[in-house]
């Protein structure tokens, strides 16, 4: 099934030169999907079938054929190339967080496009083919849940997740995934929507998300593994509101206090944890008191907070997660409050493929490029695919102000770069 066998701009066709056709793509990118501020493409929105659509046009443009699995994610393939055959998939997502980036995600889907378009203007025909998969709703901002596209694809998606609104508020994801057209119920079900026998290689381009390679002077980097997360996209802090003028200190159960005293607990445990050597980060990046009942007056009954912890090692998340329950019990027994918790949400860390990040490694030292192996302290859709048994790889391209915010500065010229390692690496064996 085609996302729109109509789309085809031929003006795309046009731009002879890599560097100017992205370009051009993220500059149309962000005329369609700003938000004034940064970039907001919401999976399985408007947005994001914007997104998918520019990437579309250029990709027929340039005589390609595009497929839709049933997970919505688009697969494009070149027409020598019938879908059959074990073939290296190139993917990213085409979403973004509220007022994010124009190069998250995005940046990936160009340098597979280009992969594509050199293979195609060299008129090279290849045993194993080459295929970019533009997938869906990777980033948790929205629904709490990350990559879903490509968590579809293998049976990982469950109804809780089907259930959870976006932004808590607004659809269901099932609902927001099937008024783009998808049929949620073989998701429901678990089903497997992905031929694993027809992925030789999954590899990602994406964009630093962090300062390293910007401080080492790396255009770009291979990536040796992926953090996994534990997290509560709710917990609620219940205490007992009051005047904040008649309760003492000792009689007061405030919900605000009692979360600081939670969280000044928590950082203590991390600094620990990190100078015995652990990987680890700990995040809240959701907070409030009800805004129905708050008052500069009023001691807060209750505060929601969100939670996750990051790390390379299964048992490092388990060990710290441990420690969070055990704290707020404490806490709660102390401060005469109580916390409630929502489903806890896990998402597996991943290693990526030693063959592969030796063949990146080497086909950047073919290209002249200088790098070093990092890992990924971001989750990406190659932690899924990696975890599902399929050989993945992951390049890294140096990006300035970090991410998830609207000042992401990736240069294109690193991008061309890390496409370079990328086309290298896909046509080596062929």
């Amino acid at each position: 099934m085609s996302i729109a066998a109509s789309i085809g701009d031929s003006h795309w066709a046009l731009v002879e030169d890599e560097a100017e056709l992205a370009e051009a793509i993220f500059a149309r990118l962000a005329e369609e999907t700003g938000d004034g501020v940064g970039i907001t493409r919401e999976c399985y929105s408007d947005r994001e079938d914007a997104a998918l659509g520019i990437f579309s046009e250029v990709a027929l443009a340039h005589g390609c054929v595009i497929d839709t699995d049933p997970a919505g994610n688009l697969v494009v393939r070149l027409p020598g190339d019938d879908g059959t055959r074990p073939a290296h998939y190139i993917g990213s997502h085409a979403d973004s967080v509220p007022q994010g980036g124009n190069y998250d995600g995005a940046a990936g889907i160009v340098a597979g496009l280009l992969c594509l378009i050199r293979i195609q203007r060299a008129g090279r025909d290849l045993t194993t083919p080459v295929r970019v998969l533009m997938l869906r709703g990777e980033e948790s901002a929205f629904y709490g849940r990350a990559n879903i596209g490509s968590r579809a694809l293998f049976g990982l998606i469950d109804d809780k997740d089907l259930a959870a609104r976006s932004r808590g508020k607004g659809r269901t994801l099932a609902e927001a995934m099937e008024a783009t057209g998808i049929d949620t119920g073989p998701i429901r079900e678990g089903a497997m929507l992905f031929d694993r026998d027809r992925a030789v290689s999954y590899l990602e381009l994406h964009i630093e998300q962090g300062p390293v390679m910007v401080d080492r002077d790396l255009p770009a980097a291979v990536v040796s593994g992926i953090r996994g997360n534990l997290r509560h996209r709710r917990v609620v802090c219940r205490g007992e509101a009051g005047h904040s003028g008649t309760i003492p200190r000792w009689l007061r159960k405030d919900a605000v206090f009692a979360f600081a005293e939670l969280i000044g607990r928590l950082d203590e445990h991390w600094r620990v944890l990190l100078e015995r050597g652990l990987d680890l980060v700990v995040t809240t990046g959701i907070v409030g008191t009800d805004p129905d009942e708050h008052a500069i007056s009023r001691i807060p009954g209750e505060v929601m907070f969100s939670f996750e912890v990051r790390s390379q090692s299964h048992d490092t998340l388990e060990g710290f997660y441990e420690l969070f329950r055990s704290e707020c019990r404490a806490v709660g027994q102390q401060r005469g409050v109580v916390f409630e918790f929502d489903d806890r949400v896990y998402t597996q860390p991943a290693r990526m493929n030693a063959n592969y990040i030796e063949l990146l490694t080497a086909s950047a030292a073919q290209s002249g490029l200088e790098t070093q192996t990092l890992a990924s302290g971001a989750g990406h859709d190659a932690a899924v695919f990696a975890n599902a048994g399929i050989p993945s790889g992951m390049v890294f391209v140096r990006n300035s102000n970090g991410s998830h915010n609207p000042h992401e500065a990736m240069e294109i010229a690193d991008l061309i770069a890390g496409t370079e390692i990328l086309h290298r690496a896909v046509t080596s064996s062929n």
